[in-house]
């Protein structure tokens, strides 16, 4: 059975973080992250309008924050967004993650890990 990520009705971390990442990402310079869609914050970083804001929430996400999300650029994203995930690598849960879904009223994401019982 295929489960839908969590993630698709969050957007939390769109709406909490400022998305900063190196600027040689931008599709000017042969990356991949739409120019128009960022700003410069210094001589080497990017980070994608509206993440400067306060509150923060990235030009890119589309829906509404707890209820049903997506990336306008998700193939296109920076590795900041890339790199970000509700799991540490050891598969603890991820902190900024819960943090961000506190702030917006959301409960941490729960992992179940009940199997149907395939055993006649």
């Amino acid at each position: 059975m295929s489960h839908e990520s969590p993630c698709l009705s969050c957007g939390a971390c769109c709406a909490h973080f400022r998305v900063s990442f190196y600027w040689g990402e931008c599709q000017s310079t042969g990356g991949t992250v739409p120019d128009e869609l960022t700003l410069q914050i210094s001589s080497h970083h990017a980070c994608m309008k509206g993440t400067q804001s306060n509150p923060p929430r990235c030009v890119a996400l589309v829906g509404e924050v707890g209820t049903r999300v997506s990336c306008s650029i998700y193939e296109n994203r920076s590795s900041t967004c890339r790199e970000f995930d509700i799991l540490n690598e050891d598969g603890s849960a991820n902190e900024a993650c819960t943090r961000a879904r506190a702030l917006h009223g959301l409960p941490p994401v729960s992992f179940d890990n009940d199997r149907e019982d395939s055993a006649a």
